[in-house]
């Protein structure tokens, strides 16, 4: 959660931030979240990337990256400590709050910069950045209200599209980045236990076993990316008319399944159709496919799925057993949702993480589609 990291940060320097979220609070967020899984219905600014405390909120709190340059992540776990994760964090190599303690820990950081000075308003979307001589001077909501200062943080994520036109459409530089993209696969648990410990039971004194894969295929990188053992998918949308997924696991990681997204690299010429846009050009990729994959739902947060043998062979899964996913599954060769070389990449890609990891590649994984 950024932007709650930078308040802090501010006011341990003397300073009063003002924090503006588009969302709701973690408690009533909570209704909309139950409205996309059980409704299909996506509010454009509550939903599991937008409201309190971000995608982190609902996401899993797992702390540990492969980014070389980390910063002071100590400090970090201490502060999350400091709100009410556990102390565990502060010692495991892969350290995990889950996310069914994650909510409390945010609305503890929200209390702290109020007692402190701080303002966090709700419902507050900001819809232009306030620009005088090439400088800053505020903000502007949907309300109307005009916000000044002269130095404001932007703490979207990766998915405020709207934030990024509007950057683009101000003439304020930005440029287009690569990124990956691929489906979300889901496990059996007890299976992922059985290859990755080779043990018919995984007994009480082993964790539920997490993986991670790496191949080269057609010179692009393939990759497992935030892996949850005893975890389950969610519906990541932040738009009406897209379907998106993404994964997270409770503190004690004790669901039935195993899921992890499954990307590719693209490449910043992958893009060239939609060179119209610019800088944004990656973003219209990215929306063109969660668009798709929302038709080829049938038009609801249900999510295109496919059997992971039958996808390696080009074949419709004539049944999707029930997932995770709580809005449910439709059957889609999932060729249909990405571009032709993408869906080659992955085919190839699966079959060679069945000969490193022996049983992953098989009927028993479904992948949801997509992941981006």
């Amino acid at each position: 959660p950024a932007g709650l990291f930078a308040a802090l940060q501010l006011i341990e320097l003397g300073l009063k931030p003002i924090v503006l979220e588009r969302g709701k609070d973690v408690q009533e967020r909570r209704r909309d979240l139950k409205a996309i899984n059980r409704d299909h219905i996506v509010n454009e600014d509550s939903n599991y990337c937008y409201g309190e405390g971000g995608a982190g909120t609902y996401s899993d709190g797992k702390l540990y990256t492969r980014s070389k340059k980390r910063g002071d992540v100590d400090r970090i776990l201490e502060l999350f400590v400091g709100f009410g994760a556990s102390e565990e964090i502060l010692v495991e190599a892969h350290p995990h709050i889950g996310t069914n303690k994650l909510p409390k820990i945010i609305k503890a950081m929200r209390e702290k910069i109020i007692e402190f000075g701080g303002v966090v308003l709700f419902d507050t979307r900001v819809t232009d950045i306030l620009v005088k001589n090439n400088e800053v001077e505020g903000v502007e909501t949907q309300k109307g209200d005009i916000i000044r200062a002269s130095k404001i943080i932007l703490a979207t994520g990766h998915s405020a599209r709207d934030i990024f036109e509007l950057l683009d459409r101000k003439k304020i530089f930005i440029e287009a980045k690569p990124f990956a993209l691929g489906v979300r696969a889901e496990h059996p648990q007890t299976l992922i236990d059985s290859i990755q410990y080779s043990c018919d039971f995984r007994g009480d004194y082993l964790p539920p076993a997490p993986y991670s894969i790496v191949k080269q295929v057609n010179g692009r990188g393939m990759y497992s990316f935030c892996m949850c053992p005893g975890g389950v998918i969610a519906p990541c949308a932040t738009s009406p008319g897209e379907v998106v997924t993404n994964g997270w696991s409770p503190s004690k990681r004790d669901q039935e399944t195993a899921n992890s997204g499954i990307v590719v690299e693209l490449k910043l010429e992958d893009f060239k159709p939609f060179a119209k846009f610019g800088a944004l050009a990656g973003m219209e990729f990215q929306k063109s496919i969660e668009q798709r994959a929302w038709h080829l739902a049938g038009e609801t947060q249900r999510v295109p799925a496919q059997r992971m043998v039958d996808f390696t062979q080009s074949k419709v899964s004539a049944d999707i057993p029930k997932t995770s996913y709580v809005p449910g599954t439709t059957p889609v060769e999932l060729g249909q949702v990405f571009p032709g070389f993408l869906t080659q990449i992955m085919r190839e890609g699966f079959v060679q993480f069945g000969k490193s990891m022996r049983g992953y590649m098989t009927n028993e994984a479904i992948l949801h589609a997509p992941e981006s």
